[in-house]
């Protein structure tokens, strides 16, 4: 049932990112004089329709997979008043890539919001303003178990968190690490949270020469960074820093499929399966602060893949539009339509094989 409850809140997560996303080619083509003639929540059949006093027909679709944007005369060749076709060149890059935009502007704004409460440190070199930042450390947290060792005897789990060692309060690992040292080869009581609620329980420790395993765990400890004044500078700058590393993520990924084969997509991509079974389940989990920060994650992966060059991506429009214009060649609707369809099939493709791996991990 929890798990139901997850993957609802992932999948509308993702329905609103897509949403963020139309809705910014939406409001650049109205204002470039491109009649924006529907505007789709979801995928068809059609739910519910209605035409607002402008003639935008807004529609609520079966499908809650997303939403489209429907443009008068969306291909190039269209020259009629109103037509996306009968746009300037500058106006249909700036429509074909407003969405990228939205998806950009949508994740910063959010890091920036999560950097006024928190913004959780998973970067080394992550942003921040030294002289506007505080650190706050989470509680030291159990990553692993060493099987048979202390902690494993005793019933910890991996996810508990260690509120006190031998009766003193613990902030830091190292803190942790080093009142182990002080007690090996005794008994000390732990207190410990899980799911909420504290507990207690008594550990016999074992020594350095048991494998430097004196507890028997791995830890880890999440830090957060709290910002004033300069929260929007790192909403900014954190969210270029996730951009450029999803570009060099998707460079390794091409690179690696040139020499390890299609296979290595299945292990390094999360399609939609993998992301809302797995991925939102474990951002859900970790608390409110970590769904936003995936929000903002996956706004940004959704407007990187949106500027690749692929054809039925804004990215892949626009190189098609941009390189029969520079060649003067007539970029006719039959021609527009076989390249786009061409590319639609190839991303088809690789959802299916990526879905496919998904499943395979789930199971």
């Amino acid at each position: 049932m929890i798990l139901a409850f997850e993957v609802v809140i992932g999948l509308l997560v993702l329905v609103l990112l897509v949403i963020a996303h139309e809705f910014g080619h939406a409001i650049v083509a109205r204002r470039n004089g491109v009649t924006v003639e529907e505007f789709g929540i979801g995928l068809p059949p059609t739910a519910k329709k209605k035409e607002l006093k402008s003639g935008l027909i807004v529609s609520l679709n079966w499908l809650p997979v997303g939403g489209f944007v429907k443009l008068k005369g969306e291909y190039d060749a269209a020259n009629k008043k109103g037509d996306y076709g009968a746009a300037t060149f500058w106006q249909k890059t700036k429509i074909l890539f407003a969405g990228v935009f939205a998806n950009w502007l949508l994740a910063a704004v959010l890091l920036t919001i999560l950097a006024l409460f928190g913004l959780p440190k998973i970067l080394s070199n992550q942003f921040s303003v030294e002289s506007d930042a505080t650190t706050i450390y989470q509680p030291v947290q159990i990553v692993s178990l060493v099987k048979g060792g202390s902690a494993d005897k005793a019933g910890l789990m991996v996810d508990d968190k260690i509120m006190k060692f031998d009766g003193q309060a613990i902030s830091t690992v190292d803190e942790l690490i080093t009142l182990s040292k002080k007690d090996q080869n005794q008994s000390v009581e732990v207190v410990y949270a899980r799911d909420g609620s504290n507990a207690t329980v008594k550990l016999d420790l074992g020594n350095d020469n048991d494998g430097g395993y004196i507890i028997g765990v791995g830890l880890g400890q999440g830090e957060l960074i709290k910002s004033t004044w300069s929260a929007p500078i790192v909403g900014v700058a954190t969210t270029a820093q996730f951009t450029w590393l999803t570009l060099q993520s998707i460079g390794n990924l091409v690179a690696s499929i040139f020499t390890s084969g299609f296979s290595a997509v299945g292990d390094s991509v999360a399609g939609p399966v993998g992301i809302l079974g797995n991925v939102f389940p474990t951002a859900i989990q970790g608390g409110f602060g970590q769904l936003v920060l995936l929000t903002a994650i996956v706004s940004i992966s959704l407007a990187v893949m949106n500027i690749l060059p692929i054809p039925a991506l804004d990215g892949g429009r626009w190189l098609t539009m941009t390189l029969f214009k520079l060649f003067k060649k007539d970029l006719t609707k039959e021609r527009e339509e076989k390249i786009q369809t061409v590319g639609f099939y190839a991303l088809m493709i690789l959802v299916i094989l990526v879905t496919i791996s998904d499943v395979a991990k789930l199971f």
